[in-house]
C-alpha cells in the first residue's frame, strides 16, 4: 500500500475456500483490504459489478463459469481492469489464453503458501502503480 492512499481493494474468487483464505490473509498483509469473497463465476461477476474493485483474483476453474470467461466479462465491463488470475493448470495454452484475454498475470495455486505470498508481493507495487496510474509509460 502507498502511504496516504486508501486500501488497496480486492475481489477473490476461487471454489475452494482454504484458497479464498489463504489469499486473504496475504493481501491483508500486504496492506489491501478484501470485499468480496466469490465461490463461482456468477458471482464473481456480480460482486465485480457491485464493488468495483481494484484487482481481481480469480480461479481459471470455478463452477457456473470459469475465471477465463469471468475475466472476459470484467474486461468488457471496464478495460483497465487489473486482473490476476490463479490456476492448478500450468500448460502454456492455459496461461497464453488468459494474458492473451488481459490478466496481467497468473499464480500456480499449488505452490506453498509462502511462495504465492512472494509472487503477490513481489508484484504488488507494479499493481499498486498501474492502479493508482503511477505506472511508467
Amino acid at each position: 500500500m502507498i502511504r496516504g492512499n486508501p486500501k488497496i481493494r480486492v475481489l477473490i474468487a476461487d471454489d475452494e475456500a482454504h484458497i479464498r483464505a489463504l489469499l486473504g490473509t496475504i493481501i491483508s498483509q500486504l496492506g489491501g483490504e478484501v470485499v468480496a469473497l466469490a465461490a463461482d463465476g456468477e458471482d464473481a461477476i456480480r460482486l465485480y459489478e457491485q464493488q468495483r474493485p481494484d484487482l481481481s483474483l480469480l480461479d481459471i476453474n470455478m463452477p457456473r463459469l470459469n475465471g477465463d470467461v469471468v475475466m472476459a466479462r470484467i474486461m468488457k465491463i471496464n478495460p483497465d481492469a487489473l486482473v490476476v488470475m490463479l490456476t492448478a493448470q500450468d500448460s502454456v495454452d492455459s496461461v497464453r489464453q488468459c494474458i492473451d484475454l488481459g490478466a496481467r498475470n497468473y499464480i500456480l495455486k499449488n505452490n506453498p503458501a509462502e511462495k504465492i505470498f512472494e509472487l503477490i508481493k513481489s508484484s504488488w507495487a507494479e499493481y499498486v502503480a498501474s492502479i493508482r496510474g503511477e505506472a511508467k509509460k
